[in-house]
């Protein structure tokens, strides 16, 4: 990809892959903009790639990015390095009730996850999004690049559902 170009966000200008909507840094993905192009990556590959709480809210905010961002003409949707694409929601950060956070309720212990919100966000983003698969897409991974308009995979992609093995 080529050099990020800065854009101009009301008051501030940002390099566009740097940061979220209010100017923070995202810690579970990237974001990269260049030739009208935006790639997100999901950048955990310690656990294959696994979303947690954190991991959903960047996302969106990175979908929210591309969708407004009117130099932006496809959405790439990838997992750092060539072990997995996604595996699926991260176990170690799961509760008795659901996914934990940082926010008050996690606190509380009342889980969740969020990521029918993204997967309907991603469905309903009036641009292309391609996923691009190597490695494993299983469980809540699969589920990710099947809501994509279009799924590439590379030879060593593997797809699966956990609860058919359960």
């Amino acid at each position: 990809m080529s050099k990020p170009i800065k854009r101009d966000f009301g008051d501030r200008t940002i390099p566009a892959w740097v940061t979220g909507r209010g100017g923070e840094s995202f810690t579970d993905i990237t974001y990269e903009v260049a030739d009208g192009i935006a790639k997100i990556t999901i950048n955990r590959p310690k656990v294959r790639n696994a979303f947690r709480p954190q991991t959903i809210i960047e996302l969106k905010s990175a979908f929210d990015l591309a969708r407004d961002n009117s130099e932006v003409g496809v959405i790439i949707l990838t997992g750092k390095g060539d072990e997995a694409f996604c595996s699926g929601g991260d176990i170690s950060v799961r509760g008795d009730d659901g996914y934990l956070g940082e926010d008050s309720l996690s606190q509380q212990g009342v889980g969740r996850l969020n990521v029918l919100d993204l997967q309907v966000q991603i469905r309903r983003t009036p641009k292309p999004v391609v996923a691009m698969i190597a490695g494993w897409a299983i469980g809540g991974g699969h589920v990710l690049h099947v809501v994509c308009d279009l799924s590439i995979a590379a030879d060593n992609a593997k797809f699966g559902q956990t609860g058919p093995m359960v």
